[in-house]
This record gives structure tokens, C-alpha cells and sequence, in this order.
């Protein structure tokens, strides 16, 4: 049953990033939202578990994380160019210290990786979700409307 609410919440996120994505013409721009709202929804998933709102599930639990270093790491990629819509919430000031928002994107993907490999208990999902929002938060207060 867990794993059935899980998916319930996975898809109702889908629809509305599904929503809130809608009229977005630059197709790089909708490839680092589409990137943003899968690390958003993988870190939910981790916050319910954490909250104990979901059951804690073990492989899950590593999946998403695994899932959030993988889209950390492919975003430096993406944010290279400065492709811009009116849609975007990514600020100029991405491109004007790129090497910055490269390195925060590389510190998520190396916290996310490290909490992926080191998941056994409800308890390390706690304790791995501050420094995984100080990641998000870092990047979010200079980079993001």
C-alpha cells in the first residue's frame, strides 16, 4: 500500500508540473524544468518518507536519491547555455557566475549520491535531508525567481 501512495503522489506531481510547464516554447528551457521538477518530486518523496507520511522504503528511498545526483549532474549541462522563456524561473545571474552554479550543482549531486549509498533506516533519511535542502536552498536563493 506504501508503494500505491507513492505513485498516487508521483502522479498527481506529474500533472500538475504537466500544468504549470504548459506554454513554454524553448525546448532547452522545458528540458532544466522538466530536470528541476523530477529533483523536486524525488526530494517530496524522500520529505514524506522522512515525515513518516509514507511508509520508509528502503530501495525507494535510494532510487530517488540516486534519481536526484543524476539530474543535479545532468543539469550543469543543461543551464550551459543561456536559453531563456518568459516561463523560466532560472535567473540571469546563472550564466553571469556559471562556475558557482556548476559547483553547487555538483555539491547536491555528491550529497544525493552519498545518502543514495548509505540508505539503511527511516533514521538516514532524517538525518540526510538538512544537508540535501542546504544544497537545494543554496542553489535556489541566487539562481531561482
Amino acid at each position: 500500500m506504501p508503494k500505491l501512495r507513492l505513485l498516487t503522489a508521483a502522479l498527481t506531481l506529474t500533472a500538475t508540473v504537466a500544468v504549470a510547464h504548459q506554454g513554454v516554447s524553448n525546448p532547452a528551457v522545458m528540458a532544466r524544468m522538466n530536470a528541476m521538477s523530477a529533483i523536486s518530486a524525488n526530494v517530496k518523496t524522500l520529505g514524506t518518507m522522512a515525515k513518516g507520511q509514507v511508509a520508509f522504503d528502503r530501495m525507494v528511498a535510494r532510487a530517488v536519491a540516486a534519481s536526484i545526483a543524476d539530474h543535479a549532474t545532468r543539469s550543469i549541462d543543461l543551464f550551459e547555455a543561456p536559453e531563456t522563456d518568459p516561463k523560466s524561473e532560472a535567473l540571469p545571474a546563472i550564466w553571469d557566475n556559471y562556475a558557482d552554479f556548476a559547483a553547487k550543482s555538483e555539491d547536491m549531486a555528491r550529497v544525493a549520491q552519498s545518502l543514495a549509498g548509505s540508505i539503511e533506516t527511516l533514521a538516514d533519511v532524517q538525518a540526510g535531508m538538512e544537508p540535501l535542502g542546504q544544497t537545494c536552498a543554496a542553489c535556489h536563493k541566487l539562481y531561482r525567481e
